[in-house]
């Protein structure tokens, strides 16, 4: 398709960044308190959803940005625009803010005005061709001196939020942040959309591959990247209560006390893609092949269930003997 003058160039890569980790609030935050945590700018609403649970959204928040981007090869690309960033609350408890843009396969060969790149929300423009691969390895890769940093942005975002009077800086339990980098390939309209990659790296990194049609919104797939980020949290986390010491060496009320936070706080939170674009819903479908994300949390919740019952059966017989 040939594209008219002055007609926006078509993506050719979507990239971005999510950071996840539990409110540090002792009580989860309802809807309203969600929104005034939430309101990152007077001129637009908090979208608050209470079904199929409560959930909130913040509007997008844009940083200019004129830098280097992160190439795989060492290749020099500067990039003007602007990085779109959000920030979401699942049940007043898991936070996330979310950094990501677009970029077309080719830019002007000079800077234009701010105007021309204000109009343009959530995307960045190269100096003449995109290097997509190279790009799109170097996201993934995380950025070196110079470069854009989206993670940079998420935090900043995140920091501001966890800086906010309404949290009291208390959690019901310990839990370690999680970062997942995702880059998304544009393929042509009518193409099915894939999700090729998803690796587990040291120090809670994640990153996610994605192949998604011209036409697919950046902010969808920072949706569904979103949904994977928070789903994954919940993996790692129960996971971590189930290994750590505290429970290794727990029995009786002391076994009940460390699974306790699981069935409070995070057990009815699963819900894959319940939020996620219709048209890439189906992206799920990998991950539940491999690595089996909703298989394994059935084996962990009937792991807390199993234990949860013989405590149950114990607690009355050590009560009898001590009588």
């Amino acid at each position: 398709m040939t594209r008219r003058p002055g007609q926006p160039a078509r993506p050719a890569l979507a990239c971005g960044e999510v950071r996840t980790c539990l409110l540090p609030s002792f009580q989860a935050l309802d809807g309203r308190a969600a929104a005034g945590l939430l309101r990152l700018r007077a001129d637009e609403h908090v979208r608050i959803s209470e079904r199929p649970n409560l959930y909130a959204l913040s509007p997008e928040t844009l940083t200019g940005v004129d830098c280097r981007l992160p190439t795989a090869d060492g290749s020099k690309v500067r990039a003007v625009g602007t990085v779109a960033a959000r920030a979401a609350l699942t049940e007043g408890r898991l936070l996330q803010a979310t950094a990501w843009f677009s970029a077309p396969a080719t830019g002007p060969d000079t800077r234009r005005p701010w105007g021309h790149y204000l109009v343009r929300p959530g995307v960045v423009e190269p100096f003449g061709r995109l290097p997509e691969q190279a790009t799109a390895q170097g996201v993934l890769r995380g950025p070196g001196r110079g470069e854009l940093d989206l993670g940079a942005v998420a935090e900043a975002l995140l920091a501001r939020l966890l800086r906010h009077p309404l949290l009291d800086r208390k959690v019901p339990f310990k839990s370690r942040r999680t970062h997942l980098r995702w880059v998304a390939r544009r393929v042509p309209e009518g193409e099915r959309a894939e999700l090729t990659r998803f690796t587990l790296a040291e120090d809670g990194l994640r990153t996610v591959e994605l192949s998604l049609p011209e036409d697919t919104p950046a902010a969808a797939a920072a949706g569904l990247c979103e949904d994977l980020a928070l789903h994954d949290w919940l993996l790692t986390t129960v996971v971590h209560m189930l290994e750590s010491g505290r429970f290794a060496a727990a029995d009786g009320p002391a076994a009940v006390q460390a699974l306790r936070p699981a069935v409070d706080h995070l057990l009815h939170l699963w819900m894959p893609h319940a939020r996620v674009e219709r048209s890439l819903v189906h992206l799920w479908e990998a991950l539940e092949r491999e690595p089996g994300f909703t298989r394994q949390w059935q084996n962990l919740v009937q792991r807390i269930r199993d234990q949860l019952a013989v405590q149950a059966i114990r607690l009355p017989r050590q009560a009898l003997s001590t009588n």
